[in-house]
């Protein structure tokens, strides 16, 4: 049966209306647009995005030459450098999928990532070399290690066959680069934490990154020239998309290898910073940096804060300071931000500790994701929108993972009733506006960072005077949340301090993982046996006061 629709006939897709949509165009057009304009800083150097444009080709090139190719994972293992965001177009420019390594991870999980991602070529900044040898001993078939030499460092040694300069300069600033057959192709590999087991690995697509680029753009009002600090892990969901969306812009890329609150007020002064981002942990970073080693703010600056619930005295304290908050809230699965707490003008009338009320919620869908919704998680039924009664977060729409890498089962339970189930709990406010309320994962995000309470009471249970454990989040002003512990003692055990315990899981796990707190006391359990977290909850919260 012929199609009736008129508008269906010898209107097909062809290579002059249709092409597939990728981020990877944004480089080349800043580069032809704005060849001489500065592309990105770090430290002393600086490159214009006609040179950073011949960098992310000598890349590809130099990979192709190492015999990556299409499909191939290609990881890397450094913090906010030049190398990391050439890697972010460099790598997709052949075909191949970057894996951005959590530079706080140890080495066991770091071989798992290489491992399970098949990473074929590692670029691993000198600094990381000591825990990047140990995983790289623990794999039977180690990738092609080049070293990042960066200048700002002094720690670590070369493992590699090269360093990142010597291999850039093996390639062509001419290669002709590749465009994806298809938007649905891969673009990126990210581990996120679990709360059992392995890390699963999230498969980003160039359609989803491409999308998420402008979608942050439109979302915070970004045009012009914006000046971008990146106080903001390039690991961390591909910085949340940004890497595309400022060069998109054409904006300015301002690196700075270690997030603390001097160095932060200096680049915004000397740079003029317009806009950066950072969970909570930055946001209490910049609120309690003494006095003297401030900078006046050349402008108000704009600064986009996700992860754990910041506390509302926290964003007035800053908004104070002269940066105007703007929160968001999203998982890796969603390529970072895909809600924002937009903001209404009549707000502003508001007192200042109900404005902040306001921006401490997770707000309503970016404008480029289809649909977010709080219901039950069994029936998918939406919760009434009343402010108190509680549901799961689901979403829906083309910023959405393809799925988990290798994992087809837990790739089918995330997707199951057609929405992406993100296991956080919430409310729906009568506005709209969704408010997180709990993770029904017990995930603790500190300072950014996805921590898994049941790996912590692995660890627990793993000291000799520990009969039973229970991990919790304690909010914390600085770092959003921190793991308390709570731990019964086997009986007749030799006496153990908080501190014994502590150096204990320090042995174990990355020390971020690690409880800050340790509280002594019989579990509260359910006649079922079952631990009552949520009692632990109201006790850790109450240690604040």
């Amino acid at each position: 049966m012929t199609d009736q629709n008129p508008y269906n006939v010898g209107l097909d897709k062809n290579p002059a209306n249709f092409v597939p949509l990728s981020p990877l165009g944004f480089l080349e057009r800043a580069a032809s647009v704005f060849p001489d304009r500065i592309s990105v800083i770090h430290d002393q150097r600086r490159f214009t995005w006609r040179q950073t444009y011949d960098r992310c080709r000598r890349l590809a090139s130099a990979l192709a030459q190492r015999g990556v190719g299409v499909g191939d994972t290609v990881a890397v293992m450094a913090p906010n450098i030049p190398a990391a965001f050439e890697a972010t177009f460099g790598v997709p420019m052949l075909g191949a999928v970057l894996c951005a390594l959590n530079i706080r991870l140890d080495a066991e999980a770091i071989a798992f990532m290489l491992e399970h991602g098949g990473a074929k070529v590692l670029l691993t900044d000198r600094e990381f070399s000591p825990v990047i040898t140990k995983a790289l001993s623990l794999l039977k078939a180690p990738p092609l290690v080049i070293d990042i030499n960066d200048p700002d460092t002094a720690s670590g040694t070369l493992i590699g066959v090269c360093d990142y300069e010597t291999f850039l300069s093996s390639g062509d600033p001419a290669y002709v680069w590749r465009w994806p057959t298809d938007e649905w192709e891969a673009i990126a590999l990210n581990y996120t934490s679990g709360t059992t087991g392995n890390p699963k690995g999230v498969v980003y697509h160039h359609r989803g990154a491409y999308i998420n680029a402008l979608g942050n753009a439109v979302t915070w009002g970004m045009s012009g020239h914006p000046v971008y600090l990146w106080t903001l892990p390039m690991f961390h969901c591909n910085g949340w998309c940004f890497p595309w969306t400022i060069t998109a812009l054409a904006g300015t890329h301002v690196c700075l290898r270690r997030i603390e609150g001097r160095a932060i007020f200096a680049a915004i002064e000397t740079h003029k910073v317009t806009h950066m981002c950072g969970a909570p942990i930055v946001m209490g970073m910049l609120t309690n940096t003494p006095e003297k080693e401030r900078r006046p703010l050349p402008h108000e600056v704009a600064f986009m804060t996700a992860a754990a619930p910041p506390p509302a005295a926290v964003i007035e304290r800053l908004e104070g300071q002269g940066f105007r908050i703007t929160h968001v809230y999203g998982l890796t699965e969603v390529y970072g931000p895909v809600t924002v707490c937009a903001w209404h003008d009549e707000w502003n009338d508001l007192p200042q500790e109900e404005r902040a009320r306001k921006k401490a919620r997770q707000g309503v869908r970016y404008v480029n994701q289809e649909a977010v919704m709080i219901a039950d998680p069994l029936s998918l039924e939406p919760v009434p929108q009343d402010g108190n009664t509680m549901g799961e977060v689901f979403f829906r729409g083309n910023v959405v993972m393809k799925g988990y890498f290798k994992n087809p089962v837990a790739t089918a339970e995330a997707f199951s009733g057609g929405w992406f189930h993100t296991g956080d709990l919430g409310v729906w406010h009568p506005d709209g506006y969704i408010e997180l309320k709990d993770r029904s994962k017990d995930i603790i995000i500190s300072g950014g960072e996805n921590i898994s309470t049941i790996e912590v009471e692995s660890v627990l249970y793993q000291h000799p005077a520990v009969a039973e454990a229970a991990v919790v989040a304690r909010p914390d002003e600085r770092w959003g949340e921190t793991p308390c512990a709570f731990i019964g003692l086997k009986e007749g055990a030799a006496p153990v301090t908080e501190d014994e315990i502590i150096a204990f899981t320090r042995t174990k796990l990355a020390h971020y993982k690690c409880p800050r707190t340790i509280i002594f006391t019989a579990l509260p359990k359910t006649s079922t046996g079952k631990v009552q977290k949520y009692v632990l909850r109201e006790m850790a919260k109450k240690m604040i006061a």
